[in-house]
């Protein structure tokens, strides 16, 4: 999990440079997060791709989301989102309800395999970033333990005006 350590802003640099240099140790810091992200699905069995990971932990947190609406978050297809929750439901993580009220409508609800999938992930996850954890100082994790619910509440823009791919990946 080394990362490559910006030197640290000063104080006589332009709040330009300050700023572009903190971007960078937050990406660099990012690109050490998803490997572990990565590090750990790749631990759990089923080995699954990280797009249907990331479907299995939306539906997980959004339970009332439908097939429609897990494509728009995931900004794939229809068809797509479809052959990622068969493969989802082939592997027991994943189950599609349909809907007494209008059988159009398809609820997606993760499974008690799928919540013990994504709790080993989750474990995974913990065990190496307890291990990044403990090289640093007391005073470095209580501003870490400061900064992360700022950062999780931040509005992230991800619409950069770029296109994005939204070809099959599941």
């Amino acid at each position: 999990m080394g990362c490559e350590q910006a030197p640290h802003a000063r104080e006589d640099q332009a709040p330009q440079a300050t700023e572009h240099l903190v971007v960078r140790q937050m990406v660099d810091a990012v690109e050490n997060l998803v490997m572990v992200w990565f590090a750990a699905i790749e631990d759990v069995t089923p080995r699954l791709p990280a797009r249907q990971v990331r479907a299995l932990r939306i539906v997980r947190r959004r339970p009332e989301l439908n097939l429609t609406a897990l494509a728009e978050h995931l900004e794939i297809g229809l068809p797509t989102a479809s052959r990622l929750c068969d493969r989802l439901e082939a592997a027991g993580l994943l189950q599609r309800n349909v809907q007494p009220g209008d059988r159009r409508e398809v609820q997606l609800v993760v499974t008690a395999h799928g919540r013990r999938f994504l709790a080993e992930v989750t474990d995974r996850m913990s065990v190496y970033l307890t291990s990044a954890l403990d090289v640093l100082s007391a005073g470095q994790r209580k501003a870490l333990e400061e900064i992360l619910p700022a950062f999780q509440e931040a509005p992230i823009r991800a619409d950069t005006g770029t296109e994005r791919d939204t070809r099959a990946e599941d």
